[in-house]
């Protein structure tokens, strides 16, 4: 079960090491062939999305 909740901003973790900013939309139904748990996320600056990795997905804290 995920710690996030629908609605959450995230950072997502990029093939390159960087980081873009994101929504949590829910977890991604696990595959019959296994893998790692996944997550459906929506990126507000392209309106797109994708599924990833939960563990490329951290809370995003805008207060500061």
């Amino acid at each position: 079960m995920s710690t996030f909740e629908e609605g959450q901003k995230v950072w997502v973790e990029q093939p390159d090491g960087t980081q873009r900013a994101g929504v949590f939309v829910s977890e991604a139904k696990a595959s019959w062939m296994g893998g790692a748990p996944g997550a459906y996320v929506a990126y507000p600056d392209s309106q797109s999305g994708e599924e990833v990795a939960i563990m490329r997905i951290v809370p995003r804290d805008d207060a500061g």
